[in-house]
């Protein structure tokens, strides 16, 4: 069973695509506006998916901010954790 994402290795992974230290990403943030395009957005949707989150690009390109990324994977994290119980 994979690591369950937390807000830290969020932050980590969205730090990585952004070179930034995961402390300085501003969760109010337009991804976009950030630097992150379509296919760093696709890459970071399959890494999620790969730790479980059921996740797609569309799902995170209809969101205008890091925080509404998280709260929508640790949403659906949730839901996945309950649905296995």
């Amino acid at each position: 069973m994979p690591e369950p994402l937390t807000l830290d290795t969020f932050r980590t992974d969205l730090a990585e695509y952004l070179h930034q230290d995961p402390h300085d990403v501003d969760l109010d943030e337009n991804p976009l506006d950030a630097g992150l395009d379509s296919l760093r957005i696709t890459t970071l949707a399959e890494q999620w998916r790969s730790a479980g989150v059921d996740v797609s690009f569309v799902d995170l390109a209809e969101r205008t901010s890091f925080a509404q990324w998280w709260q929508l994977l640790s949403e659906r994290q949730a839901g996945a954790s309950h649905a296995d119980a």
